[in-house]
Order: structure tokens, then sequence, then C-alpha cells
């Protein structure tokens, strides 16, 4: 396994957990959302509102097939890239996908006070509920999950992930 690539609802912790494993490893950190932002000149927000989401969706799976194909890097998704099965089926090819997962309370209280979300706009509880709803079977089904609700600390989430993936390339 060549890649680390982080999966899981938006505030499960990818971002700061992948620049530590960056950090640790010595891997590259590639945001997907942050590079499609890069590529288009455009926020995800403005994505959204002006070209939809299906063309987001679009950018982002042209994207899962080219960073599937890298190596020795560690891959923040966005938190629809599970809605594509063969996202994950493209990653698992070359790397090891862990669902970072986080209970409804605890996203709220890392996003809430972040404007760059346009899934959660208007009631975000319950855009976060709802979404989580219809997520969870998809984030199940990813074979390594780690729990980071209530974690104070995303260290220990990170050395979890290095533990597993040197078990699995030793």
């Amino acid at each position: 396994m060549k890649n680390i690539v982080l999966v899981g609802f938006m505030g499960s912790g990818k971002t700061t957990v992948g620049r530590l494993l960056s950090e640790t490893t010595g891997m590259p950190l590639v945001d997907m959302d942050t590079l499609i932002e890069e590529r288009t000149g455009k926020t995800i927000n403005e994505i959204f509102a002006e070209d939809g989401e299906p063309h987001f969706r679009a950018l982002e799976r042209e994207l899962v097939q080219e960073l599937a194909a890298g190596e020795n890097q560690i891959i923040s998704t966005g938190g629809g890239i599970v809605l594509n099965s063969d996202n994950i089926a493209d990653f698992e090819k070359n790397g090891l996908v862990v669902c970072l997962l986080a209970d409804a309370a605890s996203v709220l209280e890392r996003v809430q006070h972040d404007s760059s979300r346009p899934l959660l706009a208007g009631d975000k509880q319950a855009r976060i509920l709802e979404l989580l709803e219809t997520r969870k079977p998809l984030y199940e089904a990813v074979t390594h999950r780690i729990d980071t609700s209530g974690r104070p600390s995303p260290i220990p989430t990170a050395q979890e992930i290095i533990d597993l993936y040197e078990s699995n390339n030793s």
C-alpha cells in the first residue's frame, strides 16, 4: 500500500490528522478540496452554487482517478467521496483507506463556525444529522474505521493509522 487515504464526514478530522500524518511520515498531504479549488479558481461553495453538486462530483471523480495512480501521499478527501463506490475502490487499489467517524455532536462542535461548507447551509444541526444518517452505511462499509468523537487530540488517531499502515506494508 503506497498511499494513506482519509475519508469521513466533514469535521471528522481528515485535514488535521492528515497534517499530522504528513509531518510524521514525510509523505506530502494532498487535500482534494483544496486542489479542486486551486485548479478551478473557485471555492467549493462557488462550484456548488454556480455549477452544481453533480459538476463538483465529476471534478472529484477525475481527481480520485489521478491521485489513486500516485504513490506515497496522504490524501484527505471531501466528506462526500463515499457517494460513488468507485472512488473507494480506486483508492483501495494503491492505498490504505481509513474512514474517520464522528458523532453529530462532535461534528457540530468542530464545524459550527465554518461557513465554507455548502451542504450545511441553513440549520447546521439538522443538516449534519440528515447527511450523517444518509452516509452512515457508506462510511461503515469502509474496512478500516476510527471513531474520533470526543478525542481531545488527533495524535492517537494519527498513530493508529501509522500502525495500521505499517502492519499492512510488512
